[in-house]
């Protein structure tokens, strides 16, 4: 099922605003769960981990930048 352009942008919003924040706090505590590494271990964790979110929800982002493709096309000024 593919979900309409007016929804990806509002989900993309609500997993920035809401879902992001929410993996940094799960990732800072599982992270301090282990002894803790050597620096270069761990800024590759949290460069892995800040990475590895976005390929599940690529699919959700993609094209959300660009113009709304069902939106009807608005005419110049000098056409009116």
């Amino acid at each position: 099922m593919a979900l309409s352009y007016k929804t990806r942008r509002r989900l993309a919003l609500l997993i920035l605003v809401v879902g992001l924040p929410a993996y940094i706090i799960v990732a800072i505590k599982v992270v301090s769960l282990f002894d803790r590494p050597s620096i270069l271990v761990e800024l590759a964790v949290y460069i892995g981990l800040g990475v590895l979110w976005v390929f599940p929800l690529k699919s959700v982002f993609r094209g959300i930048g660009q113009a709304d493709p069902d939106a009807e096309p608005k005419p110049f000024d000098d056409e009116r």
